[in-house]
């Protein structure tokens, strides 16, 4: 039985996992049913996707250690079981958007099955519009974002006819090494990955040298300033359960683009001001907003183009969000300036990112030293390099089907740790950023809030580059996609509360200051938005305008008229 090792990198999040802390990636993905469709979609997608489990080779492998332990597990041949793989459930009436992220939470709390391939489906019916939902988690152990495509484009087919997929290979059996035979082999691996690893840091420190020594350069002559090193503490910064709270939003791609383009920013510097706004609001309701701007680790894939492996190569940055600014305008050039220094700090010590690494015994080791930092919950008193995780993911511009079935939205649903509690991840599609928030529950017990505050952070931002000129967003979405609108109702101003009548006479007609003020001219400090109709002739309950401004001389301020507004 052949047995591929997993990298450093790859096995750390096997090492990571504790009950409290699961290391798997997922997604929620929502499909309009086929015209006329009847029946159980869970059966017809397990029948699916047994013609194409083949397509995505991770789906067919499972776990196996190392001999005593001694090194990283890898990845053996292993027949998947679809009855247990490709789970259905069915929400209870009325089956609302709520009940459907309150399952998906539920379902994300649950460890995977190291025994089986590192993968499971959950089919969602019963909602009530009328759609299905599929819960798809795969252990981060085997795919990072970059290689999730690679399972996205086996699922998925630009038509509603499924395309035509070749059977698999057969595969000639491989022969089972004897324990002596696993016993030289695995001592062979561990030292030629101690030596592979040692020859690739000699290669890499002189590059990594040179490259920091540019960029200190210019620094040490303008005056060196050190960045922000420790992450402010919020209430989702410390110790977190294994209960899982999650909510799924959505707001316009081509709004996003539209304020970049105006602003001379990126998407990625977008998705930052928006989450941004969006932890601003919900620290502040909660009387929770630290004075220093919260700081946000962001991945950076490793993965050149048109590499598919299916394994994690993956590096990061940290980000301040500027969230100590109320203006989203400032708030999205501090992050726009902050990243773009981040990324060239980052482009230069990627190079010495570990993408392997051996310990020996790390996998008795690793594992033991994570349940005992869960369980003397260091993280509640330990400083953070950062407060939240923030990931945005490109996906296709074009509209996808599965199983003759339309995707209509594809949100991530991702990875909370100890200290880190709040993960949002981004994944666009078609014309649209749906936003995936996973949070520890205890920690972001009302996480629907976060995501009213995550659209109402996006409007803000939309309204304040582009004012009326933002683009309408697509009309055509499903019910349970939560889609920030073009322009948002004004709210309706306070009323005022009815006046008894004065008895002193009304003014005469040509009272200069009985005249209805223009729409233009300023209002004095007596007049007070009502949001009522003009009152009628003989209606006693309302006062005339022309008692107030009869009672003092209109200020010299009122009687110019203000110039009209820019358009």
């Amino acid at each position: 039985m052949a047995m591929k090792q997993l990298s450093g990198i790859d096995a750390s999040f096997l090492y990571m996992e504790t009950p409290e802390t699961p290391m798997h990636v997922a997604g929620l993905t929502l499909y309009d049913l086929p015209p006329g469709f009847t029946g159980s979609f869970h059966e017809h997608f397990k029948r699916f996707f047994a013609g194409r489990v083949h397509l995505i080779p991770i789906f067919g492998k499972k776990l196996a250690k190392s001999v005593f332990e001694m090194d990283h597990p890898g990845w053996v041949d292993a027949e998947p079981d679809l009855d247990w793989h490709i789970e259905g459930r069915r929400l209870p009436a009325p089956g609302t958007r709520r009940q459907l992220e309150e399952l998906v939470g539920a379902l994300h709390e649950e460890r995977l099955d190291r025994t089986r391939p590192l993968w499971r489906f959950t089919v969602i019916e019963g909602l009530e519009s009328g759609q299905v939902a599929l819960y798809s988690k795969v252990h981060h152990a085997a795919i990072d974002g970059g290689a999730g495509m690679v399972i996205t484009q086996a699922l998925y087919d630009l038509t509603p006819v499924p395309r035509e997929v070749p059977p698999p290979e057969p595969k000639a059996p491989d022969r089972v090494p004897t324990i002596p035979e696993r016993a030289v082999l695995g001592l062979h691996d561990i030292a030629s990955n101690l030596l592979r690893q040692q020859l690739r840091l000699f290669e890499a420190a002189p590059k990594a040298a040179g490259q920091i020594a540019d960029l200190l350069a210019p620094a040490l002559k303008s005056g060196f300033s050190l960045p922000q090193l420790i992450a402010p503490k919020t209430p989702f910064n410390g110790t977190i359960g294994a209960a899982r709270s999650y909510v799924a939003r959505s707001v316009p791609l081509s709004e996003a683009k539209a304020v970049a383009k105006a602003t001379g920013t990126t998407i990625n510097d977008v998705v930052m001001a928006i989450s941004s706004g969006a932890l601003r609001a919900y620290l502040n309701r909660r009387r929770a907003l630290p004075d220093a701007a919260l700081v946000a680790f962001v991945p950076i894939s490793l993965r050149e183009a048109g590499n598919k492996d299916l394994n994690n190569q993956v590096f990061g940055m940290n980000c301040p969000l500027a969230t100590n600014y109320g203006d989203p305008m400032k708030r999205l050039q501090i992050i726009n300036r902050d990243s773009r220094s981040s990324k060239t700090v980052a482009g230069g010590l990627k190079e010495l990112s570990p993408r392997d690494y051996t310990v020996l015994g790390a996998p008795m080791l690793l594992p033991g030293l994570m349940q005992l930092y869960g369980a003397t919950r260091l993280a509640d008193i330990a400083p953070n390099p950062v407060n939240v995780v923030i990931s945005n993911n490109a996906g296709p511009p074009v509209p996808l089907y599965c199983a003759g079935a339309k995707v209509t939205a594809l949100y991530p649903v991702s990875i909370p740790v100890h200290g880190v509690g709040v993960n949002i991840t981004v994944q666009s599609y078609m014309d649209a950023l749906d936003f995936g928030i996973t949070a520890d529950a205890a920690s972001v017990p009302d996480i629907e809030r976060m995501g009213e505050d995550l659209v109402a952070a996006h409007v803000e931002l939309r309204d304040a580059a582009l004012g009326k000129r933002a683009p309408a967003p697509a009309r055509e979405k499903p019910a349970l996609r939560v889609v920030a609108e073009a322009t948002p109702a004004p709210k309706a101003a306070p009323k005022a509360p009815a006046r008894k009548p004065r008895t002193k006479p009304p003014a005469k007609p040509d009272d200069a200051a009985a005249k209805p003020a223009s729409k233009s001219a300023p209002r004095t400090r007596s007049e007070k938005p009502t949001g009522k109709p003009r009152a009628k002739p003989g209606d006693t309950a309302a006062k005339p305008a022309s008692q107030t401004a009869a009672k003092r001389p209109a200020s010299p301020r009122a009687r110019k008229p203000k110039p009209p507004a820019a358009e």
